[in-house]
């Protein structure tokens, strides 16, 4: 009797050393969990501000076109106040 005494006290140990790692487990998962929403959240944070900075730069690559070389600008305000003349004579022929 002794015998089977020990042994189930044994495992008696034995299982409240397992339920104590068992809820020591479970609260590290809850911990692990709540960091990776954590991250999560700061992933997806990173991420809409990547793609913010992206459309901005490509609207960026797109007014840096559309303003050109200075040599470039020099040429369209050229044409601009060409037009602009060209505007004015039919303005003024039609006043006439």
């Amino acid at each position: 009797m002794s015998n089977i005494e020990s042994i189930v006290e044994s495992l008696e140990v034995k299982i409240a050393q397992i339920l104590k790692h068992l809820d020591a487990l479970k609260t590290e998962n809850r911990l692990l969990k709540t960091e990776l929403d954590e991250h999560q959240k700061q992933t997806e944070v990173y991420l809409d501000s990547l793609n913010q900075k992206e459309v901005e730069l490509e609207a960026l690559k797109v007014a840096s076109s559309m303003l050109g070389s200075s040599e470039d600008k020099r040429a369209s305000k050229l044409k601009i106040n060409a037009l602009i003349r060209d505007i004015n004579d039919c303005i003024a022929s039609l006043s006439d």
